[in-house]
């Protein structure tokens, strides 16, 4: 299945409609089983390969994706993350912004940073996982899009407000972090990842509306996906279903929607493109059972989706029968 898939991302049409994912999908009995204990999975190399590579092994579902938590790229920009590690299954999070303004992400304060926090532990578990399970699977590696990115490391009220008053100093720094992404995300393909995976939660036009993803969002995915190596899948949140056209536009090679996405209008706006989706990974994945599984992937593959996805994340406590159904059906 892993030559089927790079066959589907580089553009060519397969006979099925395969399932699997570039977001963290991991599980907390694939944890179990390898005896790994949640928040040290993302500070050790080794622990992060055997984590990712653990629902391949455990569901024969040909993917795995790195690294396990979306905050990587921030921490490499000088953020400190909270690791909880006192708490089950809880993903990293940035403690609090690194700048008061965009006007501070400046090319100085990003790839002068690019050689610390976990790049090199990261690159060392792709390529782990690429030794383990890379001629069966195949690797995403994760990043976020840079408006989520700048939500993450700026003051978000002095964001919003700049965003009003002075948007091309949030531009301007949007595009500076679309040049620092592309090269995290080279970094991970040079690693031994087969495509990027951009992960741009808060930017979704179902989150900040059509008009401020085509004011900010869109040009700076558009930098994102013209200085990155295909193949580029592109994963949004929320509804986005008068928004595909946008997303079209964005360079990426596949569009993966989530749950609320009108599959079927979503195929029809994006015509020629790729489409990924859109199992819900909570009320579906998590808390249903194989057999509502099965008919959501059937509801999916009548849609017209060229690979079947959670729309989101896995929720780590989702059953290895449950992914076993979406990857037989």
């Amino acid at each position: 299945m892993r030559e089927e898939i790079l066959e589907l991302l580089s553009g060519k049409k397969i006979d099925t409609q395969p399932a699997f994912s570039g977001l963290i999908h991991i599980t907390a009995e694939g944890l179990e089983r390898e005896g790994l204990v949640f928040h040290e999975i993302h500070k050790d190399a080794a622990k992060m390969a055997k984590a990712a590579a653990s629902t391949f092994k455990l569901t024969g579902m040909p993917s795995a994706a790195l690294p396990l938590d979306l905050c990587a790229p921030a921490e490499m920009m000088g953020a400190e993350l909270n690791y909880y590690e006192g708490m089950d299954y809880q993903f990293p999070q940035v403690r609090k912004a690194l700048v008061e303004s965009s006007r501070d992400i400046i090319p100085e304060n990003t790839m002068g940073m690019l050689g610390s926090g976990r790049l090199n532990l990261i690159c060392e578990a792709i390529g782990l996982v690429k030794n383990e399970i890379g001629k069966d699977a195949v690797i995403s590696g994760l990043i976020p899009g840079p408006y989520t990115l700048l939500l993450y490391v700026c003051n978000p009220a002095n964001m919003f407000k700049e965003m009003k008053k002075e948007p091309q100093v949030v531009l301007d720094a949007l595009f500076h972090l679309s040049s620092f992404l592309a090269k995290v995300g080279q970094a991970y393909l040079n690693a031994g990842a087969d495509f990027i995976t951009i992960h741009d939660m808060g930017g979704s036009p179902g989150f900040i509306g059509p008009a401020k993803f085509e004011q900010f969002v869109l040009p700076a995915l558009k930098k994102l996906n013209a200085e990155l190596p295909a193949p580029r899948v592109l994963s949004v949140c929320g509804n986005t279903n008068t928004s595909m056209h946008l997303l079209a536009q964005t360079g990426a090679d596949a569009i993966s929607v989530d749950q609320l996405n009108d599959l079927a209008a979503s195929r029809t706006n994006l015509k020629d493109m790729l489409l990924f989706g859109n199992i819900d990974p909570v009320q579906t994945l998590w808390q249903g059972n194989p057999a509502q599984v099965a008919e959501a992937v059937i509801g999916a593959k009548e849609a017209g989706v060229d690979a079947i996805w959670p729309g989101c994340d896995l929720v780590p406590q989702t059953s290895i029968e449950n992914i076993q159904s979406m990857k037989r059906a």
